[in-house]
């Protein structure tokens, strides 16, 4: 364990017995929090509103969290994906998906998809997945986390997440030689 996992451990623990030890965690990860949820709101205030939700339930729930072997951070990325995917289900807005051309590029030659620079065709290709599959190609192809972090985070192993996304991969090719046709 390195000097900075134990650091955070110490704050995680005093978080437990006192809600202000919070704040370094909150500092640490709110920047990468809301980029993360941001990349799948409509609006900055939309991305703002969730991150505080994200953090108030992190937060409420710190005396829950066990480490089991993974990082604290995987454990916001879940809260905030549950989050993301509750946003979704309780009102009338489709689901946005940012897909710039650096990341549409890699998912196509990745996996050898026709059409590697048709980013609206991606789009909407990406639409007629499940939430499951949209998270895992997410992930993977347009935050580039490797297969074991993408397994803590969705508390799964990360061979388990390399099978899943290829799956994911496999159906969004069949669709996007669909749509492109």
């Amino acid at each position: 364990m390195n000097e900075e996992t134990i650091s955070e451990t110490g704050q995680i623990e005093d978080s437990k017995r006192n809600p202000k030890s919070f704040e370094p965690l909150y500092k640490k990860y709110y920047e990468p929090i809301i980029r993360f949820v941001y990349k799948r709101m409509e609006s900055i205030e939309e991305a703002r509103e969730l991150t505080a939700v994200v953090f108030a339930k992190a937060l409420l729930n710190i005396g829950k969290y066990t480490q089991k072997g993974q990082p604290f951070s995987a454990w916001l990325y879940r809260i905030a994906i549950n989050e993301i995917n509750q946003f979704y289900r309780h009102t009338a807005k489709i689901r946005v998906i940012n897909i710039n051309s650096k990341a549409a590029k890699y998912i196509a030659e990745e996996n050898n998809m026709p059409g590697k620079e048709n980013i609206s065709v991606l789009s909407k290709a990406l639409l007629f997945l499940e939430e499951e599959d949209i998270e895992l190609i997410e992930l993977r192809f347009f935050e580039e986390r490797p297969f074991e972090e993408i397994g803590n985070i969705l508390e799964i192993t990360g061979n388990n997440a390399k099978v899943r996304t290829y799956r994911a991969i496999d159906k969004l090719r069949e669709i996007f030689t669909k749509l492109e046709n």
